[in-house]
Parts: structure tokens; sequence; C-alpha cells
């Protein structure tokens, strides 16, 4: 059954949603989709592999964490932790969390079957489980933050447990992504909606309980996030869509990545 059916969905909705909802429709539904989203995506984020985006952008290429051997580095929203596991094979010790159950049951099953074992973690990112001052560096790639309802939150959180000096660096929509519908095709060029109406995207059951939900800041809204919470912005990176590269994931396609971007990857420090 799709994660649609074990949750009942019934439609869409557009309405204000509090931090306690939308955690619980984050959990609950990516607890029903893990297995038929890396049935899906499995090839395209791999099992040991740092892909940033859609676009194929890589760590091992992007270096947008820097020297990671030998740091110790929280992955937020880490999903089947492919990430954390490239992080682990290249020297570092990484720690994986994620809200969901069902993806950290995937994650353990691919630490078994790759034989790169790293720590799981199961908590929410607006209040991270973790002493200040524990990590070297923090990532997320399209993980938690998009999803959750107070996203300054999170980037208060992260800069608590970061150590002085300690870069965190995390990859979500582009926020222009919000005027558009997520189709792939030509229907995805048209605006359909306002770049400032921040209500967030529902899908609902047939009681109006939220089984999705996906929050929408503005570029500045974002960049507010990360100075309200003491950080650093050092770098906005927008990866353009590679020659060649015919792969269409979800609203990711050649048609739309050569007009226009699909990932903001914000790279920021906690200033030491």
């Amino acid at each position: 059954m799709s994660a649609e059916e074990v949750l009942g969905t019934a439609g869409v909705a557009r309405r204000t949603v509090g931090a306690a909802e939308s955690e619980r429709a984050s959990r609950a539904w990516w607890d029903a989709d893990a297995a038929d989203y890396l049935a899906e995506h499995g090839p395209d984020i791999g099992e040991a592999e740092f892909v940033w985006c859609p676009e194929g952008l890589r760590e091992g290429e992007a270096g947008l964490l820097g020297e990671v051997a030998g740091r110790r580095v929280l992955e937020v929203g880490c999903g089947s932790a492919p990430c954390a596991r490239w992080l682990r094979a290249h020297g570092a010790e990484p720690v994986a969390l994620d809200l969901s159950r069902g993806m950290l049951r995937a994650a353990a099953e691919l630490n078994a079957r790759t034989g790169i074992d790293v720590p799981l973690v199961q908590a929410g990112a607006e209040h991270l489980p973790f002493a200040d001052g524990s990590f070297d560096l923090a990532c997320s790639a399209f993980g938690a933050v998009p999803f959750v309802a107070e996203p300054v939150q999170v980037m208060r959180e992260v800069r608590r447990v970061l150590r002085p000096g300690g870069r965190w660096v995390f990859a979500v929509n582009h926020p222009m992504r919000w005027m558009f519908s997520d189709d792939p095709g030509p229907d995805g060029l048209t605006v359909t909606q306002s770049y400032f109406d921040r209500t967030p995207y529902l899908e609902v059951d047939g009681e109006g309980r939220a089984t999705y939900v996906e929050h929408h800041r503005t570029l500045g809204d974002r960049v507010r996030d990360v100075v309200a919470a003491g950080l650093v912005l050092d770098d906005l990176v927008e990866p353009e869509w590679p020659d060649g590269f015919d792969r269409v994931w979800g609203q990711w396609s050649p048609l739309r990545g050569e007009l226009f971007p699909g990932t903001a990857i914000f790279v920021t420090h906690r200033p030491a």
C-alpha cells in the first residue's frame, strides 16, 4: 500500500500548522513512505554516497563541509543515512538523526549490508538530544528543514550542538519552486501561486488531520533564520542542472533545471 492509502489521505489543504502537528504528520508519513521512497530514489542517493540534491552535486566534488576526516559530524534528517556512511568511509565520526523509525530501520539494514556502521538516533530536528558543543560539523541534504514548523529553532539547536567555528550546511528546495506545481513537464513552468504565500502545503485525511506537511520560507526568511540563530552565512549555492543529465526526480527535470534553480544550499558556521 502507498503512504496515502496507509494514512487515509483524502485531499489537499492550506492552513497554519503548529510544530506538534507538523512533527506527527512527518513521522507518520516517512514511516509509511520509507520503503516506496527508497525503492524509487535509492539508486539516486546510493548506499554510501553524499549527494546534496537532485542535480547530482556530490560532497566529494563540492567540499562544502571542508575537511571531514577525524571530525564528529551530525547529519540532521538522515533518511537511510547514505551521507553519514560516506562520511564514515572518509574518516569522519558521524551520527545520523531522523524523526522516522521507518527510515532508521532502512538505515540499520544498509549499515549491515555495506559494513559501514553509523550510530542512528531517532529525534526531531527542533529538539536535538545532544549536549552543547558536541559536534565539529553538521549537515542536512533535504532532511528535516523543509518539514518543520519552526526552522529557526532547528538553526538554534544546530548552533548549540556545534563547537565554535563548526560548519552547518543544509540543502532545501529552492524557495522560488514554491510558485510552481510539482510537475516536471511543461505545466510545471507556469506560476500558480505567490512566492510570498507562506501557508504550508498539507495533505489531509477525511477528518482534516495532516498526513503530510511541507513549509515554505523565502530566501530572505532562510537567511534571517540563520542570522537569528547566531550563525554566519558564508555561501548560498544554487546548483545548475548538469549538461546531458536526463534524470527526472519528482519535480526536478532537465526542462525545469535549464530555466531556474531547484535547490538552495546554505553554507554557514558558528562563530568562534
